[in-house]
């Protein structure tokens, strides 16, 4: 029989035990700051993430009894915590991230925190969802609408190997978007994946309010798995109905453009947050790097009445990946579906970086409007974007009279 001593390299069990619990307890309790050498003005930063890997309980990941485990030894492992569909619900931010196994594989599973920026802890079970196809291999970041309707829905992405891939080939997939909806954030129904004229679907955002009587989707039509191919761009189409929602047009509103951040792909975010001056669009852009792909997020709004029509485009990025968020499982990323806007006028905007672990930056309505409606357009030439810069220059230095 193995020793006490051997079981855990030194310890009791009991010990190991003890101490697993406790180190998780001071990770989800501890307090999250501003960082303070961060400052644009826009919005703040955060020293630590809001979700990691070492947030899952040690009870979804050890098995703790001491016969089946003897060493104690992590039995399934967390590899990563991201990509999280967010909430306020009962005075309570919630979270429903995207929580990968060592397996690769993903799901579900809900954070709650009273403050949004720390001390995020999961409910003691994960989401548990139907299938509605064996083939389904896959399940990954949910967005969250609270429709008009009284419905909560959760869009996300579901995958599956592509059954025309010659047999020789492991990686080939086809994305389509799955559909949930729930109205206490306990008990989720399944409903059928949307169906769209689009071979694939990897992000869907369901819009808050019908429009003109119907539910208003906002897609990325993709021709293949990875490469936009013709289809590249954020797409808008109408469904008369959520419980077998077909889109029979997608029309983009969002298009791909050479050399800005969205030069290779772009691609809804977060839910729109509606605003006195129109919906708020929190997306993510794309460009190729000679160290791969770039993600990063951007701001644009859109009328309140007509929300495919776009009122503003800032040039540039929102956020991109600074210091050790650009590390990670697959590097130099930022990837948003989640923000929440707040009675009060505060914006959190849940973000992941790396495909790794999941921040929170935070700001409010009114900066964020005041920074899309005021922050000029991509020059699209260098020589138009200096011109621009140098009238920013000048203006400076002119006297603080003549400036008033």
């Amino acid at each position: 029989m193995i020793s006490e001593q051997k079981r855990v390299g030194g310890e009791p069990f009991s010990t190991r035990a003890a101490s697993l619990r406790a180190q998780y307890n001071n990770l989800v309790e501890r307090t999250n700051m501003v960082d303070p050498e961060w400052d644009n003005g826009v919005f703040n930063r955060y020293v630590d993430a809001v979700l990691t890997a070492r947030h899952i309980p040690p009870e979804w990941r050890f098995d703790f009894d001491e016969k089946r485990n003897p060493f104690l030894m992590e039995r399934l492992g967390v590899n990563a915590v991201f990509n999280a569909g967010a909430i306020d619900f009962e005075g309570k931010s919630l979270l429903v991230a995207r929580v990968e196994g060592n397996d690769r594989k993903s799901f579900f599973a809900i954070a709650e925190s009273e403050t949004g920026i720390d001390r995020f802890r999961f409910r003691d079970d994960p989401l548990v969802l139907d299938e509605n196809d064996q083939a389904e291999t896959n399940w990954y970041d949910m967005r969250l609408t609270r429709h008009e309707d009284g419905w909560i829905y959760g869009t996300f992405c579901v995958e599956k190997k592509d059954p025309d891939a010659p047999e020789s080939d492991t990686s080939s997939a086809v994305a389509s978007c799955g559909i949930v909806r729930t109205r206490d954030m306990i008990t989720w129904d399944r409903l059928p994946d949307l169906v769209t004229p689009s071979p694939q679907q990897r992000n869907v955002v369901l819009h808050p309010e019908f429009v003109s009587g119907r539910y208003f989707l906002y897609t990325r039509p993709m021709d293949s798995f990875i490469q936009a191919g013709g289809r590249g761009g954020i797409g808008w189409g109408l469904a008369d109905s959520m419980e077998a929602a077909v889109l029979e047009q997608e029309t983009v509103v969002e298009e791909r453009v050479y050399h800005t951040v969205k030069e290779s792909k772009v691609g809804p975010g977060a839910p729109p947050i509606k605003t006195p001056a129109g919906w708020l669009h929190i997306a993510h852009g794309v460009r190729a790097t000679a160290a791969g792909l770039r993600y990063v997020l951007y701001v644009f709004l859109c009328d309140l009445r007509e929300p495919w029509r776009v009122l503003a485009r800032p040039g540039g990025y929102l956020i991109a990946p600074e210091g050790h968020e650009r590390l990670g499982d697959v590097s130099n990323v930022l990837f948003s579906n989640g923000a929440v806007a707040q009675a009060n006028g505060n914006v959190f905007i849940y973000y992941a970086s790396s495909d790794t672990r999941l921040h929170v930056a935070t700001s409010t309505v009114d900066r964020l409007v005041d920074y899309a409606l005021h922050t000029p357009p991509d020059g699209l030439r260098t020589r138009k974007c200096l011109d621009r810069r140098m009238e920013l220059i000048q203006r400076n230095r002119m006297p603080r009279e003549i400036c008033r």
